[in-house]
């Protein structure tokens, strides 16, 4: 599955959301960056088909269908849309959303499912106090429940703080479970994801290196 979002815009001259080109597929996270309180959630909106742009196109596999977006794709986190309360606990966000999702939500349901993402020892706590990995590892794992959900449009993980590392990291853990995953995220967050990939192809290169300067070594003296 891949969905298009090709020079969409919102609000008159873009004041919403400015021109914007980005796509997402199966099996693979992309960044998208989106600066400002609003426009995160615009961009999440037209891209998980809950929004008509103003301008530009949204396609799924090539054809427009924002139905079938909408079945396909979840929302998560998305502020004054699709974020818990903050005053709700782990436990109760966990038995609205299985309860949503045709699992049952009784507390040992609950607590089980709690258990197997090893989250129990939160289940009494509000979901605005815990880490921010912790929420969106639940929130994730709760909208990926849902019938025919292949995609994942996260808004905003970096306006709960902590490491963007630890986001982007279960971002690409859910890539390479198969789903196509969309973050929108700020300017900074996404300037420290890709300092840090750059780092890490550099370690590996360096690696490579050495391991080749090793084999010619070990020639020489065969």
């Amino acid at each position: 599955m891949r969905i298009e979002l090709r020079g969409v815009s919102k609000g008159r001259n873009g004041q919403a959301l400015a021109p914007t080109t980005v796509g997402y597929e199966s099996g693979r996270a992309t960044l998208a960056r989106a600066e400002t309180e609003q426009r995160p959630t615009v961009l999440g909106l037209l891209a998980a088909g809950r929004m008509r742009p103003d301008a530009g196109s949204v396609t799924i596999d090539g054809r427009a269908d924002a139905a079938a977006i909408r079945r396909t794709v979840a929302l998560v986190d998305a502020p004054g849309v699709s974020d818990p309360a903050p005053d709700i606990t782990l436990a109760g966000v966990a038995a609205e959303e299985l309860m949503f999702a045709g699992v049952p939500s009784n507390p040992v349901s609950v607590s089980r499912w709690l258990d197997d993402l090893g989250l129990r020892e939160f289940a009494r706590v509000p979901v605005a106090n815990v880490d921010p990995v912790v929420r969106l590892r639940l929130l994730t794992e709760l909208a990926i429940l849902r019938d025919g959900v292949e995609g994942i449009v996260l808004v905003s993980p970096d306006r709960h703080g902590g490491d963007p590392q630890e986001w982007w990291t279960l971002a690409r853990g859910l890539a390479d479970r198969g789903y196509a995953v969309l973050v929108i995220a700020g300017d900074a967050s996404a300037a420290a994801i890709g300092a840090a990939a750059m780092i890490a192809r550099m370690q590996a290169d360096e690696v490579d290196e050495t391991d080749e300067q090793a084999a010619i070594a070990e020639g020489g003296l065969a």
